[in-house]
């Protein structure tokens, strides 16, 4: 497993002992404080320290200017401190599974700022399905935002729940009550008349080239023309600003420069 930031991944496990499931974390949050990640931050001339008003936060930033305090030791895409120790190679970790080993939960540094790893465990452990699993944990760390820290701005939640044995809801819903399926049914008698019941799961394949000019190509083109006119009306561009926790800097808005004959 391969990891950069400070997002992790954290391991479900059965506990015989305990009769229940046991948390294991199977990555390292890369944060500026982590001493290994400090003393190279340090070595490319860049700073590492937490503000007055969030002491436990360390953050990242330029020698020379108070910006722009990355909370991670690592990622993708920064310009601005590349060259100042913010690197963008992953750490790679190994983890023979048991089959013991049920799920692994990837979750971004939202969803561990406010939950612990056994916290987490048991809140998919306990979902009532399997496709329900990511947002309930989603949900459940925004309260715990709203309680723990109610003055300030939640952070972004992402989760994905891997389930180690390969199958879903349905999946494990056919195998369970399969015994009390009859295979005597004989309503419909000709495969052929069953086939052609079912509605088409598809209404639009963009694979199949029309003919020009053909009345599904007109279509089509009508269709577009909705998508692309609906889509003109509400123009949004990242420039505009956006303001992340993860970083105190506030995108700028670019001007175009007049060419110098």
């Amino acid at each position: 497993m391969a990891n950069i930031g400070d997002s992790r991944a954290v391991l479900g496990s059965r506990d015989a002992a305990a009769g229940g499931m046991a948390a294991v974390q199977l990555t390292v949050d890369l944060k500026p404080d982590v001493p290994s990640e400090a003393e190279r931050i340090k070595k490319c001339r860049g700073r590492v320290f937490a503000l007055q008003d969030e002491p436990e936060v360390p953050r990242v930033w330029l020698p020379f200017d108070d910006a722009p305090g990355l909370a991670m030791a690592r990622a993708f895409g920064d310009f601005c401190l590349k060259d100042y120790g913010v690197i963008s190679v992953p750490e790679f970790f190994h983890w023979p599974l048991t089959d013991k080993d049920q799920f692994v939960i990837l979750a971004s540094d939202g969803v561990w700022d406010v939950l612990s790893n056994q916290e987490a465990v048991d809140i998919v452990s306990s979902s009532p399905s399997r496709s329900k699993a990511a947002r309930t944990l989603v949900e459940a760390a925004n309260r715990e935002w709203k309680t723990k820290y109610p003055t300030s701005r939640t952070d972004d939640c992402a989760v994905v729940c891997l389930y180690l044995d390969g199958k879903m809801d349905h999946e494990r819903d056919s195998t369970a009550s399969m015994d009390n399926i009859s295979i005597e049914d004989d309503s419909v008698a000709d495969p052929n008349e069953a086939q052609e019941q079912q509605e088409p799961a598809l209404t639009r394949n963009f694979t199949v080239r029309t003919v020009p000019g053909s009345a599904q190509e007109k279509a089509l083109a009508g269709a577009d023309a909705k998508v692309s006119g609906g889509a003109d009306d509400h123009n949004w561009s990242g420039l505009d600003g956006v303001t992340r926790v993860n970083s105190l800097v506030q995108l700028p808005r670019f001007s175009e420069e007049k060419a110098v004959s």
